[in-house]
């Protein structure tokens, strides 16, 4: 079979080069996933099929058999173990060059009739900012719009605790059942880290839909609200004279507790702990568990990697991902209306589409 891979860039493989800060994270244990939907937002079920196909575990041995050994992290992200994304990168060239694969750069199709020569097509050109991106596919498209951001908040002094990490927060969209967890980092910008990540990815259409403007609550303990005030309760009870600054719940950094109580107490946040009433109890449990913000945009950076929607998988067939049109047209990646969290869910996702749309090439 004669292959060749034509790139509209210059040169192949550049997002690859600069994802996870030039690391790669490549895919994911899948270890704590008990649902995909929790991973996959948009597309869960095919991927549920393809994985029958091709999964992580399947990804994980493939790299690994060609030599670029892989590592698991903690959290279940898996990286190349050079951390350095040129080895996946020259492992894809290789193979390529190996196998006599020729690759076109700087080559940009505007109709899929300038591919008439070939007998069969996969496209596989990753997400688009607008639908006018996909119109020459000639296909039901989903409208794309960005997941995986960060938010903007405008609080000047949440912004001075730049920096701050959260491990176990929570946050969700008021009014509605979209909620995450994981670490949660505060920016001079308002908020970030893989909690709200996910967030974004989740409620990415209605905060789209919202202009990116909607309530954001934040549980900075991760714990609900009848342990919460159980634990200001022990505190009070066995420290009534220590000042609130001087003991930290949960875990909390000084700046973020400083920030949170005196936001909870105004004025009160030097007061002795055996000082509190019930009305300031219960004030600091609602900030400690459902402090409240509103999402101001996006960051101020073009930062977003991927996109929901794209290819409708109404269109494919969901055993092959051959167009249900077009013979022979065949759709991987992010074009289709498939994304994931952070976490390397979106490469296996790739890594998978391609695989199968392989197989039934």
């Amino acid at each position: 079979m004669d292959v060749t891979i034509i790139e509209a860039a210059q040169r192949v493989l550049a997002k690859v080069e600069i994802s996870g800060g030039g690391r790669c994270n490549c895919t994911n244990s899948f270890a704590s996933v008990r649902d995909l939907q929790t991973v996959y937002p948009r597309g869960h079920r095919l991927m549920k099929r393809l994985f029958r196909c091709f999964d992580y575990r399947d990804a994980y041995r493939w790299f690994e058999e060609r030599g670029v050994p892989l590592v698991t992290q903690d959290d279940d992200c898996v990286f190349l173990r050079s951390q350095d994304s040129h080895s996946i990168i020259n492992l894809f060239l290789s193979e390529a060059a190996r196998l006599g694969i020729h690759v076109r750069t700087g080559c940009r199709i505007r109709s899929l009739d300038e591919l008439s020569d070939y007998d069969y097509i996969a496209v596989t050109t990753g997400g688009q900012p607008r639908s006018q991106g996909l119109q020459w596919l000639g296909h039901d498209i989903v409208e794309p719009v960005p997941s995986l951001f960060t938010f903007s908040i405008d609080d000047a002094r949440l912004h001075q605790l730049m920096g701050t990490v959260v491990e176990g927060a929570s946050a969700m969209i008021a009014g509605t059942r979209l909620r995450a967890e994981g670490p949660l980092l505060i920016t001079h910008w308002g908020m970030s880290g893989p909690c709200i990540l996910r967030l974004s990815s989740y409620a990415a259409r209605e905060l789209h839909d919202a202009d990116y403007r909607l309530p954001l609550i934040v549980n900075w303990t991760g714990r609900n609200e009848q342990e919460v005030q159980g634990e200001l309760t022990r505190i009070s009870t066995d420290h009534p004279r220590k000042q609130l600054s001087t003991i930290r719940p949960f875990g909390l950094g000084q700046r973020l507790w400083n920030y949170l109580s005196e936001k909870a107490l105004a004025g009160r946040s030097q007061a002795p702990w055996g000082s509190l009433n019930k009305k300031e109890a219960n004030r600091l449990t609602t900030i400690l568990t459902a402090d409240s913000y509103a999402i101001s945009g996006r960051a101020p950076f073009r930062d977003e990697f991927v996109t929901c929607g794209g290819i409708s998988l109404q269109a494919v067939n969901p055993t092959t991902l051959e167009s249900k049109t077009r013979p022979h047209l065949f759709f991987a990646g992010e074009v289709l209306d498939i994304d994931g969290i952070t976490g390397g869910f979106n490469f296996q996702a790739a890594w998978t589409t391609a695989y199968v749309v392989s197989q039934s090439i």
